[in-house]
């Protein structure tokens, strides 16, 4: 397997592999730079999205409410550590999206690279 010849933000080599006769992996492909920009679009209007951006609005009115006296400090506090196991939800919800797309990716490599007849570490 080659490596990808792209170049990370901080200057080093990409050190993910690819195919043979593949120079680039997806996210250094400049003939899918447009692909990664519909995926990151989406991933702004998708519904984690919208629910971080209510979760902010609501912490928000929180401590607007403390600040401004109309909202009783004890309260405020539970609402916070609940809004912060909300949070703690919300990003794991993320990175088991994120896994399970990773691994789709990969087993689509690995089908392509080997005809689908063999599987990493087997």
């Amino acid at each position: 397997m080659a490596r990808c010849q792209g170049i990370k933000r901080d200057g080093g080599r990409c050190t993910l592999g690819v195919p043979l006769g593949v120079q680039w992996c997806f996210n250094h492909d400049p003939a899918r730079a447009e692909e990664r920009k519909r995926n990151a679009s989406r991933a702004g209007k998708s519904v984690g999205g919208r629910e971080i951006r209510d979760l902010k609005r609501r912490i928000s009115e929180v401590v607007e409410a403390v600040l401004g006296g109309s909202q009783d400090r004890g309260r405020a506090a539970v609402a916070i550590q609940g809004f912060n196991a909300l949070k703690g939800v919300l990003e794991l919800e993320r990175k088991i999206k994120e896994t399970d797309a990773l691994e789709a990716r990969i087993e689509a490599l690995e089908q392509s690279q080997e005809g689908g007849s063999r599987r990493w570490g087997a």
